[in-house]
């Protein structure tokens, strides 16, 4: 999940470090990464049906608390509209699947709370409160609210595996945490992000609509190597105003860049007519929270 080949793009940032680098700080969760994490160890009917993605957790949540960590738990809201396609492709409906962007609904969906995943997600809440750890509904994207926290310094780091969520703006971003061998958490900053690839937020955004995210499926014929040549030869303060005023056009022209014969799957009229949504969808991320009081 998050924009395609990112996590490989930031592999020299990747940071390792004793879990004892987050004691007292203040972390919010993106709560439906850390489920999946923990349904996907344990896949079995027989776990799921033991809950044994609960115990993960609370052994999870047992180490952070012994750490003095000032936890919050942020849940996805509504799926936006602009996402919607990308949602349905992974529910394996094939004939939403097929369906025009621009003929999708104009407002956010809300999710299916009643579905095996909500339940569990309501479990963890239900954990989580009874440890004193509260929780942000958030209004869509999770990723985009604990971005949003850690923007503002309402928190020092945000627990996801969603890439997108430098897109929305964090700063300091833990991918995992393992408790084996002393513990040990994966640390990205979007400092050293900044420093070693020449990358800023505006970069990062040009790259999402290049090799595809959950809110586009990218251009034809760009592979990681081929979208960071375009986006550093602009530079991240004109990149995103050259997208603006061309649209992905532009990169045809970028020196040293293999010409492109078609624009492939994302199609000319979704390069050019759907990219200010997309950039707007990162840059404003979802900005309201409320407080889950169950």
């Amino acid at each position: 999940m998050g924009v395609k080949n990112l996590w490989d793009i930031l592999e020299s940032c990747k940071k390792t470090l004793p879990i004892h680098h987050i004691q007292n700080k203040r972390l919010c969760i993106d709560l439906s990464c850390w489920i999946v994490q923990l349904q996907n160890v344990c896949k079995t009917h027989a776990c799921i049906k033991d809950k044994v993605y609960l115990r993960s957790l609370f052994h999870r949540l047992r180490a952070l608390i012994a750490l003095n960590c000032s936890l919050i738990f942020v849940t996805d809201g509504a799926i936006p509209a602009i996402k919607l396609s990308t949602y349905r492709r992974r529910l394996g409906s094939s004939s939403e699947d097929t369906r025009d962007e621009t003929n999708l609904h104009k407002r956010s969906q809300p999710r299916n709370m009643g579905s095996e995943f909500s339940c569990m997600i309501k479990e963890a809440k239900v954990l989580g409160m009874a440890l004193g750890i509260p929780c942000l509904n958030g209004i869509e994207e999770g990723e985009a609210q604990c971005a949003l926290l850690n923007s503002e310094s309402l928190c020092d780091g945000c627990f996801t595996t969603d890439s997108d969520v430098f897109l929305f703006g964090a700063k300091t971003v833990y991918r995992d945490i393992d408790l084996g061998d002393g513990g040990h958490v994966v640390c990205y900053e979007m400092e050293d992000i900044e420093r070693k690839l020449g990358f800023g937020r505006n970069s990062l955004i040009t790259l999402a609509l290049l090799l595809g995210s959950d809110y586009s499926r990218g251009v034809y014929g760009f592979g990681p190597e081929t979208a960071c040549q375009t986006v550093k030869s602009l530079g991240d303060h004109i990149v995103l105003q050259r997208v603006a005023s061309e649209g992905l056009a532009f990169a045809k022209n970028t020196k040293g860049l293999k010409k492109l014969a078609e624009v492939g799957s994302c199609g000319a009229s979704e390069v050019n007519g759907h990219n200010s949504q997309k950039v707007d969808q990162f840059q404003k991320g979802s900005c309201s929270l409320s407080i889950s009081t169950n």
